[in-house]
This record gives structure tokens, sequence and C-alpha cells, in this order.
């Protein structure tokens, strides 16, 4: 089968992380982490959905679409990774792998936008809150959203531009659990150079130009933090600005490393391809979210509803199999 009469190629072995059996058991007990990364981020959005002034507040409104691309992120590869380990099967189709990575740069994109607004927001919130409510509007809260999306789809256009007419004719193996394009790219039978530089310039320069800004909005956050008279919010302001750095360097610091780079190094890039993929998913709920009072509140309203009504459906049931079983008994005949 023939990819723009150029590719020979019609799939690619996926290698893993390593062919040593304990790596890949450890491998699979990080993919666990996918089970908790969706129900934390599910639950994120129905706490969210359920509360009207949660949805209605800007910085939710942002953390919801934070918390759906999350979910896209994680389930990109990690669900066909679980399935592929357990049926010890490693191939997947050329179509398949450039699916893997339109989507992985779409969200991967959009995720780095939409966390530059979440950045802006926390700016305006805490350095000009007299001109919140009218620079965070819903009407600019949903440009920033639908910016982000557009970003992330632009961005992944370009990368699969470029790389869907390249001719793939010799070794099919890539050394990860997903495509990307620094391990696809080093299998083309051609000139690489141009794609390495395009990667540089438009994924390494993106996430670099990302990280800065966020960098420099949370510093101004925390100078505005700094000058203000010590007190419990204003540590509280800092407690929260810094886990919200850790994470967001966790995100950008790996994407930095393996894109910004002319030649990539596999092994350290299989592992830093964790993070953003898995790890980072996990921790933006629970550090941008779950540490919040208001959406604390909002879930243990939503599981105090949830438990509720699973207690009265269960009190349905054994209620009507208890009236069940006495008109039963009660149809018997009686013995003399």
């Amino acid at each position: 089968m023939a990819w723009g009469n150029k590719t020979v190629v019609t799939e690619f072995v996926l290698l893993g992380f390593s062919q040593s059996w304990a790596v890949q058991l450890l491998g699979f007990v990080v993919f666990f982490l996918y089970v908790a990364t969706i129900f934390s981020n599910l639950l994120i959005l129905l706490a969210i959905f359920q509360a009207h002034h949660l949805f209605n507040s800007p910085m939710f409104f942002l953390l919801s679409h934070l918390a759906c691309l999350d979910l896209c992120m994680s389930s990109f590869a990690t669900p066909r990774a679980l399935f592929d380990f357990l049926v010890q099967r490693q191939a997947i189709s050329f179509q398949g792998c450039m699916a893997q990575i339109f989507f992985l740069h779409l969200f991967g994109g959009s995720e780095m936008l939409l966390l530059m607004a979440i950045a802006y927001d926390r700016y305006v919130a805490i350095c000009k809150p007299l001109h919140y409510a009218s620079l965070m509007s819903r009407h600019h809260c949903l440009f920033l959203v639908l910016a982000s999306w557009t970003g992330g789809f632009l961005h992944t256009s370009v990368q699969l531009a470029f790389i869907i007419n390249v001719p793939f004719c010799g070794p099919n193996q890539v050394e990860s659990f997903f495509c990307d394009l620094p391990l696809v790219i080093k299998l083309a039978c051609a000139d690489i150079y141009p794609l390495q530089v395009m990667m540089m310039t438009n994924s390494g320069i993106m996430s670099l130009v990302g990280f800065i800004t966020i960098l420099l909005s949370y510093g101004l956050i925390l100078s505005a933090i700094h000058s203000r008279a010590a007190s419990e919010g204003t540590s509280k302001a800092l407690s929260t600005c810094t886990s919200h750095l850790i994470v967001v360097t966790m995100y950008f610091g790996p994407c930095i490393f393996i894109y910004l780079r002319p030649y990539t190094h596999f092994t350290v890039d299989k592992v830093l391809s964790i993070f953003y993929t898995t790890i980072t998913p996990l921790l933006n709920p629970i550090t941008y979210a779950l540490k919040n009072r208001e959406m604390k509140a909002a879930i243990r309203r939503l599981l105090g509803r949830c438990s509720g009504q699973v207690s009265a459906q269960i009190l349905t049931i054994l209620t009507g199999e208890l009236a069940s079983w006495r008109d039963k008994r009660n149809c018997l005949p009686e013995l003399n």
C-alpha cells in the first residue's frame, strides 16, 4: 500500500519503553495513572457543570476546558498502549501513526495556549482586581478558549502538512509507545534537516515562547504578592502560584527539551514524554482545581448527591424485592 506514491511503509512498530519485562511492567503500572486522570478530570467537569456559579466564573470556565483537554491528551495514545501491552501487539498502521501525531499536537498545542490564558486570568485577578470583571468577561473567556483550540489546530496542521508526503521506505520501528514527529522523521528516506528545522521552529519555539510568557505572568503575580503585607491570603496565593509554576514547568520543560533540538536522544525522550501525556494531565486537576475551596465544596455536593441517588436506587430495589417476596408468600396455599 502506498501513500502519495512515495510511501512503501504501511505500518510502524511501537517498541514501547524497553524490551525488559521489568521496565515494561513499570510502564504498565505508570499507565494505570490514566484511570486516575480520567476520574479526576471527569469529576471536575461534572462539579463545574453542576454548580452554575462555578461555570459562570471565568477561572472555572477555563479550568473546565483544561480538564477536557487533559482527558483528550491522556487518551490519544494511552488506551491503545495499554491494549497493545496486554495482547503483545506493537504494530500501528501508517494512517494511525499520522492520526496520533495530529491529535498529539492538536491537544498539546491547545493546552499550551490555554495554560497561557489561565496564567493571564490569574494575573488580572491578582494584579488588576478592579478590572477583572471587564477584562475576563464571558465574551473574552470564549475568545481565549476558541483561540486556544484554533491555535492548536493550526499548529498540528502545519506539522502534518510537512510530514504527510515524506517518503518512508525502510526502517519502521518507533522508539516509543506512540508516534511523534522527532521519532518518525528519523525513519524517513529523505533529507530530514528541513523537517527538523520546521519542528524546532513550530513546536520548539512555540513551547519556549509559551513557557516564557507564563513565567513572566507569574513573575508579575509573585512581585505583586510580595509587595503586599504578609497575610494568610497572600501566603495562600504564593503557595498556589508556586504549585502552578511547578506543574507548568513539568509540562513545558519536556516539550522544550524534545522539540528544540535538531537531534534526539530516544531513551531520554521516551521518559520525558510520560510527563506531558500521563503525569501532568493528572496533576493539572489536583493543582488548579482540587485545592480550591469552592471546587471542594462543589465536589462534596456532587458526590453526596450521587451517593444519595445510588442509596435511593438500592433501597428501591431492595424494597421491591421484599414486596415481591411477600406477595409470593401470601399466594402460597395454606397447609392443613
